[in-house]
């Protein structure tokens, strides 16, 4: 059997993506990207975390997610700290300034799932959720 989920799922992170950071500039929001704005979903649910947690929940490589934070750094985004517990881990940690961009990319995101379900049942869309979830179990899973 030819299956093409794989392709399917990477031209809809590609439009989505480009969508997503269209929507974001036609609203005015220019402090972030969509990526950007993965991490900054992660630090509104758990602020300070560590570089390793923000990389395992974002699924972005530390080297990009360390570049990533000095940009965000210097955009007055993040501030990284010293952890109390480990000396040599370094916590991540919203500014008042990201804090206030919540709202608007709430706003934005909640779009976009209208966009992607637009004409979808509600049982549709959990079942939807439902292979996609068993999919990324499977990636992480390594198999």
């Amino acid at each position: 059997m030819e299956t093409k989920g794989g392709y399917l799922i990477s031209r809809i992170k590609q439009l989505g993506g480009r969508r997503f950071d269209r929507m974001l500039d036609e609203a005015g929001i220019e402090a972030f990207n969509g990526a950007q704005g993965r991490i900054l979903y992660v630090l509104w649910q758990e602020d300070g975390v560590t570089i390793s947690q923000l990389s395992s929940r974002t699924s972005l490589a530390n080297t990009t997610l360390t570049s990533m934070l000095d940009r965000m750094e210097q955009s007055g985004l993040v501030t990284r700290e010293a952890s109390p517990k480990d000396r040599r881990a370094l916590l991540i940690r919203l500014t008042d300034a990201a804090r206030a961009l919540q709202a608007d990319y709430e706003r934005i995101s909640q779009q976009m799932n209208e966009l992607y379900y637009e004409g979808f049942t509600e049982d549709e869309v959990r079942q939807l959720e439902g292979y996609l979830t068993r999919i990324l179990a499977n990636l992480e899973g390594g198999k």
